[in-house]
């Protein structure tokens, strides 16, 4: 009991911290005047933060939970005090990435250990169960933002962290190792020394990491992905010597990495057995697809709803966690509905067509010119049917693996997500740097064509223009186009979630025999 209350309380802190981070992003970027900039430390902290989720499996599977969530509890702390002191963007940035791969590691842990501790047939249920946090810091994330951003100030809504993380972290840490020690008096955990040198200790690590293999997944995801970030702001734009060669040694690291991984390293980063089987492949494609579908409109959505709507920083948060919601209330149900049918892909099934649904419709109703009644009825579609397919893709591949590859299972459809989260970023990026500015310098009136880089890179300076003006009117018509655009590629890259579902065994979840044992 004292475990679950722990746990439970680590992620009302994870989820509480991520919605007032959410509305703060904007703000943050406008102070140093790169508003625009909003994706860069998004797709590095998607792509570093993925590509750790193996090494991080590897490591609470040879070390132990509790020291591998002692780690990503430093990381978590550790890049909160450098964002809230940043004095520059780039800083900031940076500070964000080591803050996400501890916050990600955090929430990757508490997956483990609840994939440990259930049965097969109630897991979807206890996996959406720790999620329904979210719903009350929907409401309190916001609000809290807001009395943020207008008192204090937006860098004590990383600072207060810094207390709150090890507070409510440290005293699960502390279990954890309790329940270590137990096991080893019980004879149940033994780790006998390995007799290794420091040297051939760092080069026995070096190979069960795959540090190779994860380098240049790394290095080909970041360079690949980031000059679409970055090209629009370019003296030379995509003509750019560097854009070019980034793009080109991004491709061939892409290219080589399987070849290494199947060919040259002694240990693989990605375990073949299981990306071969249809069944975990299938659930990784479904995440990749819903997270690119889904990143490829979030990431200016909150600007969107505070510009074009009026609405305040607390308002266009609750809109935007529409989808929080839905989908953590009914991942409970379709939880139950798994433990009772024993059923999960037919389920999935019935519900990629909704997502699609409601991705489609935001292509004609993300304008100016609609009722914003029809934006969260779209959120509502999208809400219910990823909470369905988020519950059912990590319940296919852990029906489809072994007990005891839970955590690597869970490791790569992780990988899966954040790597579609970057690539939706990256779109998104890519779509409002080549159409915001376009659109803007278009309507904007010939007395203001001067301020169209500032406005472009501000949000505090659009909403600074009074409602009714054509400089404002100017600007809603720019972010219609710019979401237009980007709900299209959502809707189109929705099709291919729909094949990676038909990919999945139908596996009944009362067949499968589960490891029994105790987990420390």
């Amino acid at each position: 009991m004292t475990n679950t209350v722990s746990v439970y309380l680590t992620y009302f802190v994870l989820s509480l911290q991520s919605q007032i981070y959410f509305g703060l992003t904007p703000y943050v970027y406008s102070a140093f005047s790169a508003h625009k900039l909003t994706s860069i430390s998004s797709t590095m902290a998607f792509i570093i933060g993925g590509v750790l989720r193996l090494p991080i499996g590897k490591m609470i599977d040879i070390w132990g939970r509790a020291e591998g969530l002692s780690v990503m509890l430093g990381c978590t702390v550790l890049g909160l005090i450098i964002m809230s002191a940043a004095t520059n963007v780039e800083g900031y940035a940076a500070a964000y990435v080591i803050y996400y791969v501890g916050y990600d590691g955090i929430f990757y842990i508490l997956q483990v250990f609840i994939a440990d501790t259930s049965q097969l047939r109630n897991r979807g249920l206890m996996l959406a169960f720790s999620q329904t946090p979210f719903i009350a810091t929907t409401f309190a994330g916001p609000a809290a933002a807001q009395s943020l951003y207008t008192g204090p100030g937006w860098r004590w809504g990383f600072g207060m962290f810094c207390i709150i993380y090890p507070v409510i972290v440290l005293p699960l840490v502390g279990l954890f190792l309790w329940n270590q020690s137990k096991a080893r008096k019980q004879g149940l955990l033994i780790r006998p020394r390995s007799g290794r040198s420091t040297f051939q200790s760092v080069k026995h690590y070096l190979i069960e990491f795959d540090v190779g293999g994860m380098i240049i997944l790394l290095a080909g995801l970041v360079l690949f992905l980031l000059p679409f970030n970055i090209a629009a702001t370019e003296t030379n734009g995509w003509g750019g010597a560097d854009i070019i060669a980034m793009i080109v040694i991004g491709i061939v690291l892409l290219i080589f990495f399987p070849i290494y991984e199947r060919f040259i390293t002694p240990k693989p980063f990605i375990p073949w057995g299981l990306l071969i089987n249809r069944t975990v492949g299938g659930a990784a494609l479904t995440i990749f697809s819903l997270y690119i579908s889904f990143y490829c409109w979030d990431l200016y959505f909150s600007s969107f709803l505070q510009v074009v709507y009026r609405l305040s920083l607390t308002d266009a948060g609750y809109v935007a966690n529409i989808y929080n919601i839905g989908s953590c209330f009914w991942g409970v149900i379709v939880g139950l509905l798994l433990r009772y049918t024993n059923r999960y892909k037919w389920i999935a099934i019935l519900f990629v067509p909704i997502y699609i649904l409601g991705s489609g419709l935001m292509i004609y109703f993300r304008t100016p010119d609609s009722h914003i009644g029809y934006i969260i009825m779209c959120q509502i579609f999208i809400a219910f049917a990823g909470g369905t397919l988020v519950t059912c893709h990590e319940v296919a591949a852990l029906a489809a693996s072994s007990h005891g590859s839970a955590a690597m299972v869970l490791a790569i459809v992780a990988l899966s997500s954040q790597i579609g989260g970057a690539v939706g970023d990256t779109i998104a990026a890519a779509i409002w740097q080549n159409t915001f500015p376009k659109y803007l310098a278009q309507a904007l009136p010939a007395a203001e064509q001067g301020q169209a880089a500032t406005i472009y890179a501000s949000l505090t300076t659009q909403l600074s223009y009074a409602w009714g003006t054509p400089e404002r009117d100017a600007i809603n018509a720019a972010y219609g186009a710019a979401m237009r655009d980007m709900c299209i590629a959502s809707t189109c890259v929705c099709i291919l979630t729909l094949i990676a579902v038909w990919m999945w065994r139908d596996i009944r979840l009362d067949n499968k025999k589960q490891v029994k044992g105790v987990v420390v």
